[in-house]
């Protein structure tokens, strides 16, 4: 189920995490993931925040649906890029065969440790066979809050391209970073790009 701390934090906080985000220009595992997915193909936003990623997915040719729990940040995502934002949280990802490419930037780390298998293979479903999926993660273990009180799951690299392999995923490629959050805090992430495999 969606935590309703972490929804509130981003709803409460929505012109912070933009100029957070704010880029000059798009980061390298977006570009990668762009040049990846299939021209004019269809794309998951999943976890869009102000749909900085989409508009800019968009104006590569890609058709992009951008999605995201909190409903402050698919407000100013539609007021800023006019992109048919919706509102949508993990467990409404059903559709099968629907997508080229899952772009799943630093979301799916407010899922529990319980439901993360579940949305993988859900995420893996949604992709044609051959579809790309990128998702960035905070790097640890456990489970935390942070001081304002969003819910965070952590994962080693091995356990997250473990939990891709389960899902039916090829993992292509790694990076690992590290960079400030809207906490304040400066955290090591990882981002991994990989291939859906045929079911």
């Amino acid at each position: 189920m969606p935590d309703d701390k972490t929804i509130a934090a981003y709803d409460l906080r929505v012109d912070d995490y933009v100029r957070l985000t704010k880029r000059t220009r798009p980061h390298a595992t977006l570009t990668q993931f762009i040049a990846r997915v299939r021209p004019n193909g269809r794309v998951l936003d999943l976890g869009c925040g102000p749909a900085n990623a989409a508009a800019v997915m968009r104006d590569h040719g890609l058709q992009v649906d951008a999605v995201d729990a909190s409903a402050e940040m698919v407000r100013l995502a539609n007021a800023t890029h006019d992109i048919g934002a919706r509102v949508a949280t993990f467990e409404t990802i059903d559709v099968v065969d629907a997508y080229d490419g899952v772009w799943a930037n630093f979301s799916l780390l407010h899922a529990p440790p319980a439901d993360f298998p579940r949305h993988l293979r859900a995420l893996h479903r949604a992709l044609v066979s051959g579809g790309i999926f990128h998702i960035g993660m905070k790097l640890g273990s456990g489970e935390a809050r942070d001081r304002l009180d969003r819910y965070y799951a952590y994962y080693s690299q091995d356990e997250l391209s473990g939990h891709l392999t389960d899902a039916g995923f090829l993992v292509n490629r790694i990076v690992t970073g590290e960079d400030p959050g809207l906490a304040g805090n400066v955290e090591p992430w990882i981002a991994l790009t990989a291939t859906a495999r045929a079911g």
